[in-house]
């Protein structure tokens, strides 16, 4: 059967020429809408299985406003219009448009995205039923494995992570007073690491009673359906004192997915999911959620009715965590585990098995390029040609030699054919960093190879197929230079497919620490120096520093401090002086005080970023490089006792 398109065009000609262009190519026209509200008729007449649409309409609203609606009935559409602004292409974005064709086009241009349009249609659907399966599948395993009640909610919860990431989820915390209780939160510490939180655990850490617990229980508002909260709706829901705001507070949440539902006898047992980031929810999360939900009634069901084996539960539960000492599998030489850089491990474990596109963005110096290696060494194509190739290194006029090869006699100084970057990734993976550099000229040409997988060397005539996995990285702001006219919008909508953007520096001061020993055990060894250790001053220090050269720039001035450094500890680095005024206050303050203080504030500091635990991978202690019995000792003797959580 012809696939049927709805055409949406105020524009009289422009929509008949569609129209002929579409059914020359062998598919079937619904109709042609001017307007939103005519659309809205017709789509409810005759559903459409793709909508065209012109941003830019007769009427009030545009496509913009039919593009939202079309999102919630689950139509997918392409954007063509000559409208390519800042402020359009943001508003377009949100609405996340299967393709995004710009006027004036060609007609191969038209059918070419609307096979790509069906290809990740297809591709949507297919991952959506093929999530649910394998969450199924690992659900059915855990009931099956052996472990505690503890320890196999521990699993389904390392289950769910892999499809709907949180930073914290609250499982079974209802009905807290009740003998019956069961519930348990699990603090992520590392990629596939968690801390466990019984109810008793909670009390320690947020200095609360059981008695407080239950009454805050009862104030927080129970939900009877899947629901999710972003910024400003939990930030709403969490103005009353409740075990949400309770959560919130202790450990920074932003955002959270909820999942109320019945089991034995009719108890309530909830998953709550929550994020540090403002936005991690979406719709296609929470109907996940829903669709599962029989699945995960069951899984709990029989976790609870099951005799569960206690072998192995000598650990208490607050202590209790996947334990992942190494570095994951993967992400060899990626050190930290802030909740951002996780976020972004989460990505390239769902963008790498796949051969989408990916546009990696991030400031200079964020390690574009070593997630690059990352997708390519966790994706089918590992042990194939990894090809690499830097926009900006190279003059505009050696780029298309580059990427496409040329042959002999091509241009002056071509002596001999040459075989280009794409040709060499053939069944393997391309690079391409600093995409935004790229002329506007050869963004024609590789717009063409990703669209059509076939190249032309420079003085050829033949075309030559290509198999590639395409990456690009860039440190600009695409969306700005389509805007001023420097980047094709159709191709950044190509590259556009699954962006992973990389953190700051700044933005994850937590892994700072641990880069800084990273990188001093690295070039103490290469110095053939003995350095074990950075003194407390210099860390404090590097926390309080803006690193606009990011992480980089970190490794340089570690570097510089390990040739520099005389004994076994790094007791001075040479920051630069342009620094930010709050943070030179920072460190000047922190010179005024003396070292018993500023030891103190820095293990406060420590603290706080991991949430007061002293042990454990990731906890104050690894931080800080000392045994977790000497912290406590530390910490009894400076007089820190619960305000690290403050």
């Amino acid at each position: 059967m012809k696939e049927q398109i709805l055409i949406v065009e105020d524009q009289f000609v422009e929509a008949e020429d569609l129209r002929l262009l579409l059914e020359q190519a062998g598919y079937g026209v619904t109709g042609i809408a001017r307007s939103v509200l005519q659309a809205q008729e017709m789509i409810r007449n005759k559903r459409p299985d793709f909508v065209l649409l012109d941003i830019f309409l007769k009427g009030k609203q545009t496509g913009i406003d039919l593009a939202q609606l079309l999102a919630i009935d689950n139509i997918p559409f392409v954007y063509l219009s000559a409208n390519s602004n800042e402020e359009v292409l943001n508003a377009a974005k949100q609405t996340h448009p299967y393709g995004f064709i710009v006027k004036p086009y060609r007609e191969k241009d038209l059918l070419v995205t609307l096979e790509i349009a069906r290809y990740r249609r297809a591709h949507s659907v297919e991952a959506k039923y093929y999530k649910e399966t394998e969450l199924r599948k690992l659900l059915k395993a855990i009931i099956g494995g052996s472990g505690t009640w503890a320890q196999k909610l521990l699993a389904v919860t390392s289950a769910l992570q892999s499809y709907i990431p949180f930073d914290f989820l609250v499982a079974g915390f209802d009905n807290l007073q009740q003998p019956h209780f069961k519930g348990l939160c699990f603090l992520r510490i590392g990629f596939d690491e968690y801390q466990v939180i019984g109810a008793q655990e909670l009390c320690t850490i947020t200095g609360k009673s059981i008695a407080e617990l239950v009454a805050l229980q009862g104030g927080s508002s129970s939900v009877q359906e899947a629901v999710y909260f972003d910024d400003a709706a939990f930030q709403h829901i969490c103005r009353q004192p409740s075990l949400r705001q309770l959560f919130a507070d202790t450990f920074q949440l932003r955002s959270n997915l909820e999942m109320p539902m019945r089991i034995l006898d009719r108890k309530s047992f909830s998953f709550c999911l929550y994020s540090r980031r403002p936005d991690a929810y979406t719709v296609e999360q929470l109907e996940l959620f829903e669709r599962i939900q029989f699945s995960l009634i069951q899984t709990i069901e029989q976790l609870l009715e099951g005799e569960i084996t206690e072998q192995a539960s000598t650990q208490p539960a607050g202590a209790a965590t996947i334990e992942n000492t190494h570095t994951e599998a993967g992400f060899e030489g990626i050190v930290g585990k802030s909740h951002l850089l996780l976020h972004v491990f989460d990505h390239i474990k769902q963008a790498a098995p796949s051969d989408t596109s990916v546009l990696i963005l991030g400031e200079s110096g964020t390690g574009k390029e070593m997630i690059a290696n990352c997708i390519h060494n966790l994706s089918a194509r590992k042990g194939k040609p990894f090809v690499k190739l830097n926009c900006a290194a190279l003059p505009a006029t050696l780029i298309e030699s580059e990427l496409f090869g040329h042959e002999k006699g091509a241009f002056t100084g071509a002596h001999e054919r040459r075989i280009g970057k794409f040709e060499r990734a053939d069944k393997g993976t391309i690079f391409l960093d600093e995409i935004g550099e790229m002329p506007m000229e050869l963004q024609v040409k590789l717009l063409r190879v990703l669209q059509e997988r076939e190249i032309e060397r420079v003085g050829g005539r033949d075309t030559i197929n290509v198999d590639v996995r395409f990456l690009a990285a860039t440190n600009k702001n695409l969306e700005k230079e389509v805007a001023e006219g420097r980047f094709r919008l159709d191709l950044y909508y190509r590259l556009n497919v699954f962006p992973i953007t990389l953190p700051a520096l700044r933005e994850r001061q937590e892994d700072i620490p641990a880069l800084a020993y990273h990188f001093m055990k690295q070039y103490s060894q290469k110095a053939g120096k003995k350095i074990s250790g950075i003194s407390e001053q210099v860390l404090l220090k590097m926390m309080a520093y803006h690193w606009p050269g990011n992480i980089r720039e970190l490794e340089h001035l570690i570097e510089r401090s390990v040739l520099l450094t005389k004994g076994g500890t790094i007791e001075e680095i040479l920051l630069p002086a342009v620094e930010k005024k709050e943070g030179r206050a920072i460190v000047e303050e922190a010179a005024l005080k003396t070292i018993v203080e500023n030891e103190r504030d820095y293990i406060l500091s420590v603290l706080r970023k991991c949430h007061g635990r002293i042990w454990g991978p990731g906890a104050a202690a690894e931080i800080l490089n000392i045994n977790p019995s000497t912290l406590k000792s530390k910490m009894k003797k400076l007089g820190i006792k619960k305000e690290y959580i403050k």
